[in-house]
């Protein structure tokens, strides 16, 4: 909880009173590797932060093929920035755990009272939107226009902690590359 905690205090303060109030609606979660936070069809119905662990967001084609948009790492929040409980009305994003993750974990019942308790809670998650929004373009602005091996290549320098903990398939899923042109690409740059 104090991680998360401290997560906060990046987009605004809490007082006490206030984060005990956060701390008491905590729930802590574990998943095990392959374990859906988010499941195909389902709505926001929960918002989680990542104490540890590697999750997945990803979405299928119409054929069956499985489409990594991104990962959520270490110190990041789980939010659907439409309105919890909403339906999805484009293709659902399901969300898995890729390693073991530990998770704290609030409803969307529960996140939407803060609203109300806390003073500036509005204000600290429109910062965490805009946070991750920017995170969002600088991952995916570099990639545009760039050949398999410059997105591999970027990716191991903004992420390296990431490229030896999720598998090949969900990493060559994520570039936008069959796995076997990322086995060719990863030979050529060792």
């Amino acid at each position: 909880m104090n991680e998360f905690l401290a997560y906060l205090w990046q987009f605004g303060r809490l007082t006490p009173h206030q984060q005990e109030v956060v701390a008491q609606k905590a729930t802590r979660v574990t998943l095990r590797k392959s374990d859906y936070f988010v499941e195909a069809g389902a709505v926001a119905q929960r918002v989680g932060f990542v104490e540890a662990g590697v999750l997945r967001v990803y979405s299928s084609t119409e054929q069956g093929e499985e489409r990594t948009r991104y990962f959520i790492e270490e110190g990041h929040l789980i939010l659907d920035v439409r309105a919890p409980g909403a339906p999805h009305p484009e293709a659902p994003c399901l969300v898995q755990a890729v390693t073991a993750c530990r998770l704290v974990v609030f409803t969307a019942q529960q996140w939407q009272t803060f609203f109300q308790l806390i003073p500036g809670w509005e204000t600290i998650v429109h910062k965490i939107i805009a946070q991750a929004m920017r995170e969002k373009m600088a991952r995916v602005l570099p990639m545009v226009g760039q050949d398999a091996a410059a997105r591999y290549t970027s990716f191991l320098t903004n992420y390296p902690q990431l490229a030896n903990r999720v598998p090949l398939t969900y990493l060559a899923s994520y570039l936008g590359i069959t796995p076997s042109s990322l086995s060719r690409v990863r030979k050529h740059i060792r």
